[in-house]
């Protein structure tokens, strides 16, 4: 007798197959896409640190703004000595980069020094920064364990 088709079992065989191969560079993917997201959020914070410590250097202190608009128009605009708009330095950021891991440009400013990062709004804030120290920090919980980034 000829055999024309495949038998049931062979088909299921090729379907366990395939899903097991599908399950493994799944894995692999996804594993990569938390990679690429925490080297963003590396790259994203010394260009921003770095940026800050030029603004630092040039104005005598850290931007002293107390609202995420203003802070952030101090960093991306041109400035006067005082930090207001001018034109004598900066702008030091084309534009103010999201936090990958929560998809926010927002940043919690703490002007009394005395909270940390992911302890205030960290569900809506992509950044925190510490006036006082000049601390510039990913405001999510999801990145605390990445060494202090």
């Amino acid at each position: 007798m000829s055999r024309k088709a495949f038998t049931l079992v062979e088909i299921l065989v090729v379907v366990i197959i395939l899903g097991i191969l599908a399950a493994i560079v799944l894995a692999q993917f996804s594993g990569t896409t938390s990679e690429a997201r925490l080297n963003a959020l590396r790259r994203d914070l010394q260009t921003v640190r770095a940026q800050l410590q030029l603004y630092r250097i040039e104005h005598g202190g850290y931007p002293d703004a107390t609202t995420t608009d203003a802070w952030t128009a101090q960093m991306t605009e041109p400035t006067d000595a005082d930090g207001n708009p001018g034109t004598d330095f900066g702008p030091y950021l084309h534009t103010f980069p999201t936090n990958p891991f929560n998809d926010s440009s927002t940043v919690v400013i703490d002007t009394a020094g005395t909270s940390g990062p992911g302890l205030q709004q960290a569900s809506t804030c992509g950044w925190y920064f510490n006036a006082v120290t000049g601390k510039f920090a990913p405001n999510d919980e999801t990145v605390a364990g990445h060494g202090g980034l």
